[in-house]
Protein backbone atom coordinates (compact mmCIF):
# COMPACT_ATOMS: atom_id res chain seq x y z
CA UNK A 1 0.00 0.00 0.00
CA UNK A 2 1.27 3.47 -0.94
CA UNK A 3 0.13 5.37 2.14
CA UNK A 4 0.53 9.06 2.98
CA UNK A 5 1.92 10.42 6.22
CA UNK A 6 -1.65 11.33 7.26
CA UNK A 7 -2.99 7.84 6.59
CA UNK A 8 -0.17 6.24 8.53
CA UNK A 9 -0.57 8.68 11.43
CA UNK A 10 -4.35 8.45 11.82
CA UNK A 11 -5.02 4.82 11.03
CA UNK A 12 -1.88 2.76 11.65
CA UNK A 13 0.15 4.50 14.38
CA UNK A 14 -0.19 3.73 18.12
CA UNK A 15 -2.93 1.12 17.54
CA UNK A 16 -4.02 -0.48 20.80
CA UNK A 17 -6.49 -3.09 19.57
CA UNK A 18 -6.88 -4.53 16.08
CA UNK A 19 -9.90 -6.72 15.41
CA UNK A 20 -10.06 -8.90 12.31
CA UNK A 21 -13.66 -9.21 11.10
CA UNK A 22 -16.41 -6.59 11.22
CA UNK A 23 -19.34 -8.95 11.74
CA UNK A 24 -21.51 -9.41 14.82
CA UNK A 25 -18.63 -10.75 16.93
CA UNK A 26 -16.03 -8.25 15.72
CA UNK A 27 -18.16 -5.16 16.28
CA UNK A 28 -19.38 -6.32 19.70
CA UNK A 29 -15.73 -6.92 20.60
CA UNK A 30 -14.83 -3.40 19.49
CA UNK A 31 -17.76 -1.81 21.33
CA UNK A 32 -16.97 -3.67 24.56
CA UNK A 33 -13.28 -2.69 24.29
CA UNK A 34 -14.37 0.94 23.89
CA UNK A 35 -16.42 0.64 27.10
CA UNK A 36 -13.44 -0.82 28.95
CA UNK A 37 -10.76 1.41 27.44
CA UNK A 38 -12.38 4.78 26.52
CA UNK A 39 -9.16 6.41 25.27
CA UNK A 40 -7.76 3.48 23.27
CA UNK A 41 -7.24 3.36 19.52
CA UNK A 42 -9.34 0.55 18.06
CA UNK A 43 -9.00 -0.60 14.45
CA UNK A 44 -11.29 -3.13 12.74
CA UNK A 45 -10.10 -4.83 9.53
CA UNK A 46 -12.64 -6.42 7.19
CA UNK A 47 -11.66 -8.38 4.11
CA UNK A 48 -15.00 -7.87 2.36
CA UNK A 49 -16.80 -4.83 1.01
CA UNK A 50 -19.39 -5.62 3.73
CA UNK A 51 -18.94 -7.95 6.74
CA UNK A 52 -17.84 -11.10 4.91
CA UNK A 53 -19.02 -14.52 6.07
CA UNK A 54 -22.45 -14.78 7.61
CA UNK A 55 -23.26 -11.57 9.50
CA UNK A 56 -24.95 -9.87 6.54
CA UNK A 57 -25.85 -13.14 4.81
CA UNK A 58 -27.87 -14.95 7.50
CA UNK A 59 -31.63 -15.54 7.55
CA UNK A 60 -32.35 -13.28 10.54
CA UNK A 61 -33.47 -16.00 12.97
CA UNK A 62 -33.53 -14.93 16.62
CA UNK A 63 -33.46 -18.60 17.63
CA UNK A 64 -31.53 -20.78 20.08
CA UNK A 65 -32.05 -24.33 18.75
CA UNK A 66 -34.98 -26.37 17.49
CA UNK A 67 -36.22 -29.36 19.50
CA UNK A 68 -34.61 -31.89 17.13
CA UNK A 69 -31.33 -29.98 17.14
CA UNK A 70 -31.21 -29.92 20.94
CA UNK A 71 -31.98 -33.66 21.05
CA UNK A 72 -29.26 -34.22 18.44
CA UNK A 73 -26.76 -32.16 20.47
CA UNK A 74 -27.44 -34.32 23.54
CA UNK A 75 -25.98 -37.28 21.61
CA UNK A 76 -22.56 -35.62 21.43
CA UNK A 77 -22.60 -33.17 24.36
CA UNK A 78 -23.46 -33.55 28.04
CA UNK A 79 -26.81 -32.32 29.35
CA UNK A 80 -25.01 -29.52 31.20
CA UNK A 81 -23.19 -28.45 28.01
CA UNK A 82 -26.41 -28.34 25.99
CA UNK A 83 -28.26 -26.31 28.61
CA UNK A 84 -25.27 -23.93 28.86
CA UNK A 85 -25.28 -23.52 25.07
CA UNK A 86 -28.98 -22.64 25.04
CA UNK A 87 -28.40 -20.26 27.94
CA UNK A 88 -25.55 -18.51 26.09
CA UNK A 89 -27.65 -18.16 22.94
CA UNK A 90 -30.58 -16.78 24.92
CA UNK A 91 -28.31 -14.37 26.83
CA UNK A 92 -26.71 -13.29 23.55
CA UNK A 93 -30.09 -12.49 22.02
CA UNK A 94 -31.00 -10.32 25.01
CA UNK A 95 -27.64 -8.52 24.73
CA UNK A 96 -28.24 -7.83 21.04
CA UNK A 97 -31.75 -6.51 21.67
CA UNK A 98 -30.59 -4.34 24.56
CA UNK A 99 -27.72 -2.81 22.58
CA UNK A 100 -29.66 -2.06 19.39
CA UNK A 101 -33.34 -1.96 20.41
CA UNK A 102 -36.19 -4.07 19.03
CA UNK A 103 -37.47 -1.35 16.70
CA UNK A 104 -34.07 -0.91 15.10
CA UNK A 105 -33.61 -4.59 14.28
CA UNK A 106 -37.31 -5.05 13.39
CA UNK A 107 -37.71 -7.72 16.08
CA UNK A 108 -40.92 -9.67 15.46
CA UNK A 109 -41.84 -12.23 18.17
CA UNK A 110 -43.90 -14.51 15.93
CA UNK A 111 -42.45 -17.64 17.55
CA UNK A 112 -40.59 -20.54 15.98
CA UNK A 113 -41.91 -23.79 14.53
CA UNK A 114 -40.42 -27.14 13.62
CA UNK A 115 -42.11 -29.32 11.04
CA UNK A 116 -41.47 -32.94 10.10
CA UNK A 117 -41.97 -34.57 6.72
CA UNK A 118 -44.27 -37.58 6.49
CA UNK A 119 -41.18 -39.62 5.56
CA UNK A 120 -39.42 -38.54 8.77
CA UNK A 121 -41.45 -40.65 11.20
CA UNK A 122 -38.45 -41.60 13.37
CA UNK A 123 -37.33 -38.05 14.12
CA UNK A 124 -40.94 -36.95 14.66
CA UNK A 125 -41.62 -39.75 17.17
CA UNK A 126 -38.34 -39.08 18.97
CA UNK A 127 -39.09 -35.36 19.30
CA UNK A 128 -42.67 -35.86 20.49
CA UNK A 129 -41.45 -38.49 22.97
CA UNK A 130 -38.60 -36.40 24.37
CA UNK A 131 -40.44 -33.07 24.37
CA UNK A 132 -41.39 -33.25 28.10
CA UNK A 133 -37.78 -34.06 29.07
CA UNK A 134 -36.32 -31.15 27.05
CA UNK A 135 -38.91 -28.80 28.58
CA UNK A 136 -37.88 -30.04 32.01
CA UNK A 137 -34.15 -29.36 31.54
CA UNK A 138 -34.85 -25.89 30.06
CA UNK A 139 -37.45 -24.85 32.65
CA UNK A 140 -34.90 -23.36 35.11
CA UNK A 141 -33.84 -20.97 32.33
CA UNK A 142 -37.25 -20.04 30.83
CA UNK A 143 -39.46 -20.60 33.92
CA UNK A 144 -42.07 -22.35 31.74
CA UNK A 145 -42.36 -24.90 28.93
CA UNK A 146 -40.42 -23.98 25.78
CA UNK A 147 -41.84 -26.50 23.31
CA UNK A 148 -45.44 -27.53 22.62
CA UNK A 149 -47.33 -29.46 19.93
CA UNK A 150 -49.54 -27.44 17.57
CA UNK A 151 -51.72 -28.49 14.66
CA UNK A 152 -50.48 -27.10 11.32
CA UNK A 153 -52.54 -24.02 10.44
CA UNK A 154 -50.29 -22.84 7.59
CA UNK A 155 -51.31 -25.37 4.95
CA UNK A 156 -47.94 -27.06 4.53
CA UNK A 157 -47.79 -30.17 2.36
CA UNK A 158 -46.57 -33.69 3.13
CA UNK A 159 -45.85 -33.16 6.82
CA UNK A 160 -46.77 -34.84 10.12
CA UNK A 161 -49.94 -33.71 11.87
CA UNK A 162 -48.26 -31.64 14.57
CA UNK A 163 -45.71 -28.83 14.44
CA UNK A 164 -43.51 -28.12 17.46
CA UNK A 165 -44.02 -24.51 18.56
CA UNK A 166 -41.58 -22.36 20.53
CA UNK A 167 -43.02 -18.98 21.66
CA UNK A 168 -39.60 -17.57 22.60
CA UNK A 169 -38.21 -17.37 19.07
CA UNK A 170 -38.48 -14.41 16.72
CA UNK A 171 -37.17 -12.90 13.51
CA UNK A 172 -35.05 -9.83 12.89
CA UNK A 173 -33.86 -7.74 9.94
CA UNK A 174 -30.22 -8.76 9.44
CA UNK A 175 -29.38 -5.72 7.30
CA UNK A 176 -30.82 -3.30 9.87
CA UNK A 177 -28.90 -5.07 12.64
CA UNK A 178 -25.53 -4.79 10.91
CA UNK A 179 -26.08 -1.18 9.81
CA UNK A 180 -26.95 -0.24 13.39
CA UNK A 181 -23.84 -1.99 14.76
CA UNK A 182 -21.62 -0.25 12.18
CA UNK A 183 -23.17 3.14 13.06
CA UNK A 184 -22.56 2.54 16.78
CA UNK A 185 -18.94 1.59 16.12
CA UNK A 186 -18.30 4.71 14.02
CA UNK A 187 -20.02 6.89 16.65
CA UNK A 188 -17.67 5.41 19.25
CA UNK A 189 -14.61 6.45 17.20
CA UNK A 190 -13.81 2.88 16.16
CA UNK A 191 -11.89 2.84 12.88
CA UNK A 192 -13.14 0.36 10.24
CA UNK A 193 -11.20 -0.46 7.08
CA UNK A 194 -12.83 -2.69 4.46
CA UNK A 195 -11.26 -4.92 1.83
CA UNK A 196 -8.19 -5.52 4.00
CA UNK A 197 -6.96 -9.10 4.35
CA UNK A 198 -4.55 -10.04 7.13
CA UNK A 199 -1.98 -12.26 5.38
CA UNK A 200 0.30 -12.89 8.38
CA UNK A 201 0.99 -11.80 11.95
CA UNK A 202 3.83 -12.15 14.44
CA UNK A 203 3.49 -11.77 18.20
CA UNK A 204 6.69 -10.04 19.30
CA UNK A 205 5.91 -10.08 23.03
CA UNK A 206 5.45 -6.31 23.43
CA UNK A 207 3.20 -5.99 20.39
CA UNK A 208 2.00 -7.80 17.29
CA UNK A 209 3.23 -7.15 13.77
CA UNK A 210 0.35 -7.46 11.29
CA UNK A 211 0.81 -7.90 7.54
CA UNK A 212 -1.77 -6.64 5.06
CA UNK A 213 -0.16 -7.97 1.89
CA UNK A 214 3.06 -5.98 1.44
CA UNK A 215 2.23 -3.46 4.20
CA UNK A 216 3.01 -4.08 7.88
CA UNK A 217 1.94 -2.23 11.02
CA UNK A 218 2.04 -2.96 14.76
CA UNK A 219 -0.75 -3.24 17.30
CA UNK A 220 -0.64 -3.94 21.03
CA UNK A 221 -3.33 -6.65 20.81
CA UNK A 222 -4.77 -8.60 17.87
CA UNK A 223 -8.23 -10.20 18.11
CA UNK A 224 -9.67 -12.52 15.44
CA UNK A 225 -13.43 -12.63 14.92
CA UNK A 226 -13.37 -14.49 11.61
CA UNK A 227 -15.61 -17.49 12.48
CA UNK A 228 -16.01 -19.52 9.26
CA UNK A 229 -12.55 -18.46 8.07
CA UNK A 230 -10.72 -19.56 11.23
CA UNK A 231 -9.63 -23.06 10.13
CA UNK A 232 -5.88 -22.33 10.00
CA UNK A 233 -6.04 -20.11 13.07
CA UNK A 234 -7.50 -22.93 15.18
CA UNK A 235 -5.58 -25.88 13.69
CA UNK A 236 -8.73 -27.25 12.10
CA UNK A 237 -11.02 -26.91 15.13
CA UNK A 238 -13.25 -24.66 13.01
CA UNK A 239 -14.52 -25.84 9.63
CA UNK A 240 -16.27 -23.57 7.14
CA UNK A 241 -19.88 -24.47 6.32
CA UNK A 242 -21.55 -22.79 3.37
CA UNK A 243 -25.26 -22.06 3.63
CA UNK A 244 -27.20 -21.45 0.42
CA UNK A 245 -30.26 -19.19 0.61
CA UNK A 246 -33.00 -17.96 -1.70
CA UNK A 247 -35.91 -15.54 -1.44
CA UNK A 248 -39.14 -15.41 -3.44
CA UNK A 249 -40.86 -12.50 -5.07
CA UNK A 250 -43.83 -11.18 -3.01
CA UNK A 251 -46.65 -13.75 -2.71
CA UNK A 252 -50.25 -12.60 -2.64
CA UNK A 253 -52.15 -13.38 0.60
CA UNK A 254 -49.18 -15.17 2.19
CA UNK A 255 -50.38 -16.54 5.53
CA UNK A 256 -47.03 -17.82 6.84
CA UNK A 257 -45.54 -15.88 9.76
CA UNK A 258 -42.67 -17.02 11.95
CA UNK A 259 -39.38 -18.85 11.76
CA UNK A 260 -39.45 -22.51 10.73
CA UNK A 261 -37.00 -25.41 10.96
CA UNK A 262 -37.01 -28.72 9.12
CA UNK A 263 -34.74 -31.80 9.31
CA UNK A 264 -32.76 -30.99 12.50
CA UNK A 265 -32.25 -27.42 11.38
CA UNK A 266 -30.58 -28.33 8.08
CA UNK A 267 -33.41 -26.43 6.37
CA UNK A 268 -34.95 -23.22 7.64
CA UNK A 269 -37.43 -20.72 6.29
CA UNK A 270 -39.35 -17.62 7.33
CA UNK A 271 -41.52 -14.90 5.96
CA UNK A 272 -40.05 -11.50 5.21
CA UNK A 273 -43.22 -9.51 4.80
CA UNK A 274 -45.04 -11.42 2.06
CA UNK A 275 -41.96 -13.21 0.73
CA UNK A 276 -40.48 -16.57 1.78
CA UNK A 277 -36.77 -16.87 2.56
CA UNK A 278 -35.50 -20.47 2.51
CA UNK A 279 -32.01 -21.78 3.17
CA UNK A 280 -30.01 -24.88 3.99
CA UNK A 281 -29.30 -28.18 2.31
CA UNK A 282 -25.59 -28.55 3.08
CA UNK A 283 -26.37 -32.04 4.41
CA UNK A 284 -26.96 -33.11 0.79
CA UNK A 285 -23.24 -32.73 0.08
CA UNK A 286 -21.18 -31.99 3.18
CA UNK A 287 -17.86 -32.23 1.32
CA UNK A 288 -18.71 -29.58 -1.29
CA UNK A 289 -20.33 -27.28 1.28
CA UNK A 290 -17.26 -27.38 3.55
CA UNK A 291 -15.80 -24.40 1.76
CA UNK A 292 -15.01 -20.70 2.13
CA UNK A 293 -16.12 -20.09 -1.47
CA UNK A 294 -19.43 -18.31 -1.95
CA UNK A 295 -21.81 -19.68 -4.57
CA UNK A 296 -24.68 -22.07 -5.36
CA UNK A 297 -24.85 -25.69 -6.44
CA UNK A 298 -27.51 -27.39 -8.52
CA UNK A 299 -28.19 -30.20 -6.02
CA UNK A 300 -28.97 -27.77 -3.17
CA UNK A 301 -30.91 -25.26 -5.25
CA UNK A 302 -33.11 -28.01 -6.75
CA UNK A 303 -33.88 -29.34 -3.27
CA UNK A 304 -34.76 -25.86 -1.96
CA UNK A 305 -37.12 -25.30 -4.90
CA UNK A 306 -38.68 -28.74 -4.36
CA UNK A 307 -39.35 -27.94 -0.69
CA UNK A 308 -40.95 -24.65 -1.70
CA UNK A 309 -43.17 -26.33 -4.27
CA UNK A 310 -44.19 -29.47 -2.33
CA UNK A 311 -43.99 -28.54 1.37
CA UNK A 312 -43.95 -24.79 2.05
CA UNK A 313 -46.11 -23.38 -0.76
CA UNK A 314 -48.09 -26.31 -2.19
CA UNK A 315 -50.69 -25.26 -4.78
CA UNK A 316 -49.29 -21.73 -4.86
CA UNK A 317 -47.41 -19.97 -7.63
CA UNK A 318 -44.10 -18.35 -6.72
CA UNK A 319 -41.00 -16.96 -8.38
CA UNK A 320 -37.45 -16.88 -7.05
CA UNK A 321 -36.23 -13.30 -6.75
CA UNK A 322 -32.67 -13.77 -5.54
CA UNK A 323 -30.13 -16.36 -4.36
CA UNK A 324 -26.99 -16.01 -2.21
CA UNK A 325 -24.77 -17.88 0.24
CA UNK A 326 -22.96 -17.30 3.54
CA UNK A 327 -20.09 -19.02 5.36
CA UNK A 328 -20.64 -20.30 8.91
CA UNK A 329 -18.06 -21.74 11.32
CA UNK A 330 -18.71 -25.19 12.79
CA UNK A 331 -16.73 -28.01 14.41
CA UNK A 332 -16.92 -31.28 16.32
CA UNK A 333 -18.26 -29.33 19.29
CA UNK A 334 -21.02 -26.72 19.34
CA UNK A 335 -19.13 -24.85 22.06
CA UNK A 336 -17.65 -21.58 20.74
CA UNK A 337 -13.90 -21.02 20.96
CA UNK A 338 -12.98 -17.89 22.90
CA UNK A 339 -9.29 -18.21 23.65
CA UNK A 340 -5.84 -16.66 23.89
CA UNK A 341 -3.58 -17.90 21.08
CA UNK A 342 -0.38 -16.20 22.30
CA UNK A 343 0.63 -13.32 24.61
CA UNK A 344 -1.16 -10.68 22.55
CA UNK A 345 -3.35 -12.62 20.12
CA UNK A 346 -6.92 -13.82 20.83
CA UNK A 347 -9.87 -15.30 18.94
CA UNK A 348 -13.64 -15.69 19.27
CA UNK A 349 -14.89 -18.16 16.66
CA UNK A 350 -16.95 -21.33 15.94
CA UNK A 351 -20.48 -20.00 16.38
CA UNK A 352 -22.06 -23.18 15.00
CA UNK A 353 -24.61 -21.47 12.80
CA UNK A 354 -25.97 -19.48 15.76
CA UNK A 355 -24.21 -16.17 15.14
CA UNK A 356 -27.27 -13.95 15.53
CA UNK A 357 -27.98 -15.50 18.93
CA UNK A 358 -24.53 -15.97 20.34
CA UNK A 359 -22.37 -13.45 18.45
CA UNK A 360 -22.93 -10.50 20.79
CA UNK A 361 -21.98 -12.59 23.82
CA UNK A 362 -18.87 -14.09 22.16
CA UNK A 363 -17.72 -10.60 21.15
CA UNK A 364 -18.18 -9.41 24.71
CA UNK A 365 -16.31 -12.44 26.10
CA UNK A 366 -13.49 -11.93 23.59
CA UNK A 367 -13.07 -8.30 24.66
CA UNK A 368 -12.94 -9.43 28.31
CA UNK A 369 -9.88 -11.65 27.59
CA UNK A 370 -7.51 -8.73 27.06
Amino acid sequence: MDLSYWELKNWFTDVDYTIVGSGIVGLHTALRLRERFPDSKILVLEKGMLPQGASTKNAGFACFGSLSEIIDDLKSHSEEEVVNLVQKRWKGLQLLRKRLGDDTIDFKPYGGYELFLNTDENSYSECVGKLPFINEILRPLFKTDVFAKEVDRFGFGGIQEYLIFNPFEAQIDTGNMMQALLKQAINENILILNQQTVTAYLDKGNNVEVALGNFNFTTKKLLFATNGFANVLTDGAVKPARAQVLITEPIKNLDIKGTFHLDRGYYYFRNIGNRILLGGGRNLDFQTETTTEFGQTEIVQKKLEQLLKEVILPNQDFEIAHRWSGIMGIGNSKNPIVSQLSDNVFCGVRLGGMGVAIGSLIGTELAELV
